[in-house]
């Protein structure tokens, strides 16, 4: 039975958690990142904007609790326009505010999510950015070359993992007790190899990715990518690491 190291934030980690379960695979929690809101943000008018773009839960709390609780005039004004969202887990937490969503890319990143958006439907228009502090900025970069302008909104910041938990991990792994690194962006990729101060991974030990832009992250640093899923979420990056492992 392998081992995975799961490394999203403690909060978000049960549900991959459970996905491990049912092949048989343990796991150890260890969140290279933890979320925290970033306070002082004003509050946009929402009706100055074509559509807004979301690219993860965080972005969605964050911004969304506000909203409801401060400005409800303005979570109206968003059910109005259009709201694009990486990934099903996103755009299914946009629903329970009342937020109906643009189709979903097959591939769920934001490179994928920007390719199917017609150049007509950002050309000349304003949208809206929710982010975190670690945001690639990959969604405004393609808006503006696609003709549109962007606002950004950072709501949430990412904190690295405390240096006590980082050693218990760096030993674990040292002494072979874990077969797979797993990560679910490229922020807990690069907060993993930050805090345990190298790019080297023991031999044996695979290296999985949930999707093309973490897995180019992670090639940016250096490191082999042995595992992407063959669809971007949770129950299939469970399943591409079980047959990985197997296949070991």
């Amino acid at each position: 039975m392998g081992c995975v190291l799961v490394t999203r934030p403690r909060h978000q980690a049960g549900s991959f958690v459970e996905q491990l379960k049912k092949y048989n695979l343990d796991s150890v929690v260890f969140p290279t990142i933890e979320i925290r809101a970033v306070p002082g943000w004003k509050i946009p008018d929402i009706s100055a904007y074509a559509g807004a773009f979301f690219t993860s839960s965080n972005s969605v709390r964050y911004f969304l609790e506000r909203l409801k609780k401060e400005a409800p005039d303005e979570l109206e004004q968003l059910r109005k326009i259009k709201v694009f969202a990486v990934g099903k887990t996103t755009a299914k937490d946009l629903g329970e505010y009342g937020i109906t969503t643009e189709p979903l890319p097959k591939v769920a990143d934001a490179v994928n999510l920007m390719k199917e958006i017609g150049p007509g439907v950002i050309q000349g228009k304003s949208f809206l950015f929710l982010r975190g502090s670690l945001s690639l900025g990959i969604i405004p970069a393609a808006i503006t070359e696609l003709g549109g302008s962007c606002d950004s909104i950072t709501v949430y910041e990412n904190l690295p993992p405390d240096l006590e938990a980082t050693e218990q991990i760096k030993t674990m792994i040292h002494n072979g007790r874990i077969s797979c690194l797993s990560f679910t962006s490229p922020s807990t990729a690069q907060n993993y190899f930050k805090a345990v101060g190298s790019t080297t991974v023991p031999s044996g030990v695979l290296v999985a990715a949930i999707g093309k832009t973490t897995a180019d992250a992670l090639k940016k640093l250096g490191v082999q990518v042995d595992i992407v899923p063959e669809y971007y979420d949770g129950p299939h990056f469970a399943r591409a690491i079980a047959e990985a492992l197997n296949a070991t």
